[in-house]
């Protein structure tokens, strides 16, 4: 599980870092779906006839957790749904949206926005928003974005967190007296990007003990952390081993590391008013907690992704 949640998370962080053929995605997949609404070919380039509205998901946990949650919503409000789960990576997705072979996919607005144009740099989630939308295919649009986020973080270990008093309320900008104290571990390439080392330094004013190399928030970091080699780390904010290692993530107040909003992706043709009514509202009650608290469930504790996002919904009232 977590070999495949790195992988994942490269495509989604780094759109140009691998891109998944058709001929593999399809071998790969075969037979991956279990329900009777999902289809057996989510790369058949097909559109849905009927007025289905066809949900599909990038091939990582989290993407078809969300993508169960959309349909679900959707399915409650008498949409007829069929699912497109683990289709690849955005090149594939984005792709088969313009095409309209699939209507709604979860996404991530910064990861989208740096797909579509690198150089842009946003300073609020609208303008986020907006830069996508001046981007995107004419046949595309943007719904409202959730405050759920999974974005790259600052983030200490228990130990830690209660030597320097901190919590989840505790900016970055609390380490600038202690940073000099502490060991941070993340990628190779933190050390050398603006949203890593050199960005905690210019907009923080942070100078760590030392740096050591690991690797993007998986296993390695979270052992380290977890055993208290290193005392900081870059851990992704929805993964599972925060809650369950109870280690603290810090606020970012300046933005260092963007904006990483849940927000559906729509073929505008497909989804009717009530359909789009339906996924703000999701959108409106999802937040991070919420979505660490679903990732924890589909990823420590096995539970299938579809049950999890029934019993949500039915707790925020959207079923």
């Amino acid at each position: 599980m977590t070999t495949n949640t790195h992988t994942s998370r490269s495509f989604r962080r780094h759109p140009g870092a691998a891109i998944v053929t058709l001929a593999a995605a399809t071998a790969l997949l075969a037979g991956c779906s279990s329900s009777s609404d999902k289809s057996d070919d989510p790369l058949a380039g097909k559109k849905a006839s009927g007025g289905t509205v066809v949900v599909g998901s990038n091939n990582f946990p989290e993407s078809t957790l969300l993508a169960d949650i959309y349909g679900e919503a959707l399915k409650a409000k008498g949409i007829k749904v069929e699912y497109k789960p683990n289709i690849g990576s955005r090149e594939t997705t984005y792709g088969l949206l313009k095409n309209g072979s699939i209507s709604v996919l979860p996404e991530y607005n910064g990861a989208l926005l740096a797909y579509l144009d690198p150089k842009a740099t946003p300073k609020t989630v609208g303008e986020t928003t907006d830069a996508i939308n001046a981007k995107l295919d004419s046949k595309l649009t943007l719904l409202k974005p959730a405050s759920a986020q999974d974005k790259d973080s600052v983030t200490v270990n228990k130990e830690t967190a209660a030597k320097y008093n901190l919590t989840g309320k505790s900016s970055i900008a609390d380490l600038k007296d202690v940073a000099k104290d502490l060991v941070i571990g993340a990628s190779p390439e933190f050390q050398t990007r603006q949203q890593g080392l050199v960005g905690l330094k210019s907009v923080y004013g942070l100078q760590f003990k030392s740096f050591k190399a690991l690797d993007a928030g998986s296993t390695l970091t979270q052992t380290a952390l977890k055993k208290n080699t290193v005392q900081a780390a870059d851990i992704f904010t929805t993964d599972p081993t925060i809650s369950k290692e109870k280690f603290v993530v810090l606020q970012d107040p300046k933005n260092l590391f963007g904006f990483e909003n849940v927000q559906p992706l729509v073929y505008k043709s497909a989804l009717n008013q009530k359909g789009v009514d339906t996924l703000n509202a999701v959108s409106a009650k999802l937040d991070t907690a919420a979505l660490l608290d679903l990732d924890t469930q589909v990823q420590s504790q096995n539970k299938d992704p579809l049950d999890v996002a029934k019993a949500w919904l039915k707790s925020a009232g959207l079923d």
